[in-house]
């Protein structure tokens, strides 16, 4: 279960230079799965509503079938934290980027924020996991099969080698 607010810097940091493109490729390989809770914390934080956008046109691209490619492209080009870049004519202009994700019913759905209620259950989720003791709330957030990384151990989600070898670690448990 990974935990994010696509303004997080954190969460683009781990993205793109942490354990994400580890967890990427091991999702690809089959090795594990991972489940996803966009939150949108920040925009209450900082104002705007960017984070809102971003997770819905992020649940339009998983109809699509490209949520992946678009989650990267969003991480890939993500405003400063502050600036709640996240318009929808800046969505629409960086799933152009991703190809076959534009057309009317993508597009529509970005433009009139057809998933508020999935964006709205998502927040409330990650708010509700936040208030378990010791966890929380916090992003990039991650539970690696039912066990949330502890506060004390985060450092590993920003480091691609460690996040690495605790992949293997795990996978070589479930097969031993």
């Amino acid at each position: 279960m990974c935990w994010r607010d696509p303004r997080c810097p954190s969460c683009e940091a781990f993205e793109r230079t942490g354990g994400g493109p580890a967890l990427a490729a091991a999702v690809v390989r089959r090795e594990v799965r991972a489940q996803y809770t966009m939150a949108s914390f920040l925009d209450d934080r900082l104002g705007g509503g960017g984070s809102k956008r971003a997770v819905n046109a992020l649940r339009a691209a998983l109809e699509a079938g490209k949520f992946a490619e678009y989650h990267a492209v969003l991480y890939g080009n993500q405003p400063p934290e502050e600036s709640d870049g996240y318009t929808t004519a800046r969505l629409l202009e960086l799933a152009s980027r991703v190809p076959g994700l534009r057309g009317a019913a993508f597009d529509s759905a970005v433009k009139t924020m057809k998933y508020r209620a999935f964006v709205r259950a998502s927040e409330e989720a990650y708010e509700a996991k936040g208030t378990e003791e010791g966890f929380g709330p916090g992003t990039p957030s991650l539970e690696i099969d039912g066990y949330p990384v502890p506060r004390a151990s985060s450092g590993l989600l920003y480091d691609a080698k460690s996040f690495t070898a605790l992949l293997r670690e795990l996978r070589d448990a479930h097969v031993s």
